[in-house]
């Protein structure tokens, strides 16, 4: 009988690892084998100055509209036309909603469908109290210690100043694409993108414009943040996560503290809060993360490789994993974010009205709807009036891996970059691409900019760099991105 039993296990144990190994085996490389890029031009030094005449400008978008201030906008339009002239000679340029950009650049086919480039020209603000922390200020422009300084440095006008130089060093050798360009710029991506973005998807709409492909900043080239792989990694966003913020209330009778009743406004709001960041809504390994995992498992060391081959058996323990480090529980995840808490407007005062915000950030395959569902269960309690506030946005489709605008990135991307694993992401903030998405279903999120860890805490935050070098490989990879364009096939 025990004897069975054992022959039985051995079996089963024999079969296991069979099936384990036949998997990993032919979990082989997805990275485009192309041989590097030989006549990537020598580009000189100087041209970070016109990065930092850009980062000069201060074109701040407030949250609240009173604050904003039209004139650095349009000395960003003029400052344009006086450093790139041959982009302002040679290509198209519309004023959409007086500070947005269009630019059109008429491809040797002009018969096929065009590619989308977009940026944004506008930065978030520089708080006040860490003014002093900024080793150049924030608004300087300065060109110091190998970086150029400044607010937007990384977020976005290094891509968008990349791009036009590439076009502008392509004009001056006559240099013409194989279809259609267009730039979209927007002037206000930071605080949704409705004045800029989604006014240039309407002019384009109205033209009949569809595009073959739309490419945005959002996913960068990352190094030393990807667990068991050496190399550079580039994570090309296929999708991005939507965004909602629901507001929670619960209203009392208030009343002096020193008679406090059994439960306050106070005491059943931080329950509610408290029930949904301990129910978050599920991880899954799925969509655009299981692509990620496709791209990057090969490229991973042997116990890794056999893990994210096998993800039958052992996805419970990647999830488990994933989920216990804020970056990757964003990935695999709606997140669950309180954000405000309000109540009482003294300390001996109970309140008659306490409020709360949790900010949730939708991963592809959940809604708004699915979220607001999900928290009226957990808290389950008619006392919680739950609102959804304005500005959310659902998750947005996802582009495929496998479509041709895909493997022109990538390919340029290993062409330039050549070191560099390419793979399909996540974008787990939100971007103007979103708002393309009624024009064309291949829209990616990419900006050819070097992160390390410490970079990532510069954007949006204090000491916002880029290497100079860094930033002249990311013309390098724009001018080989348009030369790439014969490789574009039509979907």
């Amino acid at each position: 009988m025990f004897k069975r039993i054992a022959l039985i296990l051995s079996a089963a144990f024999v079969l296991l690892s069979a099936m384990l190994l036949i998997n990993t085996l032919r979990f082989r490389s997805r990275q485009i084998e192309v041989a590097p890029a030989t006549a990537l031009p020598q580009l000189p030094d100087s041209l970070a100055a016109h990065l930092a005449g850009a980062l000069s400008l201060p074109t701040v978008s407030y949250q609240d509209t009173a604050h904003f201030d039209p004139e650095p906008f349009l000395n960003f339009q003029a400052y344009l036309q006086e450093v790139l002239p041959e982009v302002h000679r040679r290509m198209k340029r519309e004023i959409v909603n007086r500070y947005s950009l269009l630019y059109t650049w008429e491809g040797s086919h002009p018969q096929l469908p065009p590619v989308v480039l977009m940026a944004h020209l506008d930065v978030v603000p520089v708080e006040p109290q860490s003014e002093m922390e900024w080793l150049y200020p924030a608004f300087s422009g300065e060109v110091a210690d190998g970086y150029i300084w400044g607010r937007g440095a990384l977020d976005d006008k290094a891509s968008l100043m990349a791009m036009l130089e590439a076009a502008e060093r392509l004009l001056a050798y006559q240099f013409r694409p194989h279809r259609t360009l267009i730039f979209a710029v927007g002037h206000d991506e930071e605080v949704g993108g409705s004045g800029g973005a989604a006014k240039i998807v309407e002019v384009l709409e109205k033209r009949g414009v569809r595009p073959a492909a739309v490419l945005d900043e959002g996913g960068a080239i990352i190094q030393g943040m990807m667990p068991g792989i050496a190399h550079p990694v580039a994570m090309v966003g296929i999708a991005e996560k939507g965004y909602v913020s629901l507001e929670l209330v619960v209203e009392s009778h208030g009343g002096h503290s020193s008679m406090p009743p059994r439960e306050t406004a106070v005491g059943i709001l931080a329950r509610a809060v408290y029930r949904l960041e301990t129910h978050q809504m599920p991880a899954r390994l799925e969509g655009p993360i299981r692509e990620m995992f496709d791209y990057l498992g090969p490229e991973m060391p042997l116990f890794s490789r056999v893990i994210l081959a096998n993800l039958w058996l052992f996805k419970p323990i990647v999830l488990y994993q994933l989920s216990g480090n804020p970056t990757t529980n964003a990935m695999v995840r709606t997140t669950t974010a309180p954000t405000m808490l309000e109540g009482s407007v003294k300390e001996n005062v109970l309140p008659t009205r306490a409020r709360a915000v949790i900010n949730f950030r939708i991963r592809p395959g959940d809604t708004i709807g699915t979220v607001v569902a999900h928290v009226r269960k957990v808290i389950d309690d008619p006392r919680v009036r739950v609102r959804t506030l304005p500005f959310g946005s659902e998750p947005s489709p996802v582009s495929s891996p496998r479509a041709p605008a895909f493997e022109w990135i990538a390919r340029t991307i290993r062409q330039v970059f050549s070191e560099t694993r390419v793979t399909p992401s996540l974008v787990v903030g939100a971007t103007d691409s979103r708002h393309f998405v009624r024009l064309s279903r291949n829209i990616y999120r990419f900006a050819p900019l070097r992160l390390a860890a410490r970079d990532v805490r510069r954007v949006h935050g204090v000491n916002e760099r880029i290497a100079v070098q860094h930033y002249l490989d990311a013309i390098r990879f724009y001018i080989q991105l348009y030369k790439n364009l014969d490789h574009l096939q039509t979907p």
